[in-house]
């Protein structure tokens, strides 16, 4: 494909839904794929589909409306954004237990997630004082912005979810006089509508989740309307994107995964590819050695005008 000098076209996608055979689905989307010269990574399992990919904007419509086509994914849930440089180096179809990794057996989100809630709608809810607002991404992604007010769970994976929703709905059993209005969110929506499965398992009912995620929320609540603050963490070159979907000024490290500010990389503890000032004194000689080498590799692959196999 001629390199195009219009941003690139960004479709982050999921949906759940019972598939009875990933792997033979995983032929037919990885050839559709790549027809149009796409790149990205789809993930594919028995509870459905969950992926970013990029390309020509033509090219990315035709790819989502060929998974739409299929009876499985005609609900498939699509957030688009652009960016200035290609954000992947190849296109992958992979198979996986799960789509997004809780870890729990038996979590149904196909038929028992929580109520949608579309972004025009979500301020009202989270304004209101009766409503427990919970951000489930990690802890380095909620670092950069979240909703005001919202219960940070500070987990290191989504497979530390479950514990600390256990831990927390004791409290919420034990102060609340009556059963609690509950509203989750995360990046695109597939996290949240996940844990809404599980909180509902756990016996709460009046359980919400964000639709399309603070994604589809930046993208389409005015600024001046917005009750977001800060910025959104992405995972991939694009590291932040604030409202409209814009991206933001963020670096990343390597070795914590930490999303670095302006003041984060002029800092001394900073060291490209091997430490940052979150985690200068985290890190082993020999874990910040392989680090070194690494980033030693993927500058040497810039200067010869390659793009090193680690950052894709």
């Amino acid at each position: 494909m001629t390199e195009s000098l219009s941003p690139v076209k960004v479709a982050a996608l999921y949906h759940f839904a019972v598939v009875d055979d990933p792997a033979a689905l995983r032929l037919q989307i990885l050839a559709l794929c790549e027809e149009h010269h796409l790149k990205g990574t789809i993930l594919l399992a028995h509870e459905g589909i969950n992926g970013t990919i990029a390309g020509a904007s033509v090219d990315i419509d035709a790819v989502i409306d060929g998974l739409r086509a299929l009876p499985l994914f005609n609900g498939l849930e699509v957030k688009y954004s652009e960016a200035s440089t290609m954000p992947f180096l190849r296109m992958k179809v992979r198979l996986k237990k799960e789509i997004v990794s809780m870890g729990v057996e038996g979590v149904d989100a196909a038929t028992q997630q929580g109520n949608y809630v579309d972004p025009a709608d979500w301020n009202d809810l989270i304004a209101d004082p009766d409503t427990v607002v919970i951000d489930t991404r990690n802890g380095y992604e909620v670092a950069i912005g979240s909703f005001d007010g919202a219960i940070n769970p500070d987990t290191k994976s989504f497979r530390d979810f479950p514990a600390w929703f256990d831990e927390f709905s004791e409290q919420l059993r034990q102060t609340e006089s009556k059963q609690p209005k509950i509203a989750m969110f995360c990046t695109g929506g597939i996290r949240c509508e996940k844990a809404t499965a599980y909180v509902k398992a756990q016996g709460f009912d009046d359980v919400h989740h964000l639709k399309g995620g603070i994604l589809k929320y930046l993208e389409h609540v005015p600024e001046a309307e917005s009750m977001w603050q800060g910025d959104c963490f992405l995972f991939d070159q694009r590291v932040a994107v604030g409202h409209g979907l814009q991206e933001s000024d963020y670096g990343q490290c390597y070795a914590c995964r930490m999303p670095l500010n302006v003041a984060d990389r002029a800092s001394p503890d900073y060291v490209p590819g091997e430490a940052c000032p979150h985690c200068i004194d985290q890190r082993s000689d020999e874990q910040r050695a392989r680090y070194r080498e690494r980033q030693r590799q993927v500058e040497q692959a810039a200067e010869e005008g390659r793009q090193h196999l680690g950052t894709a």
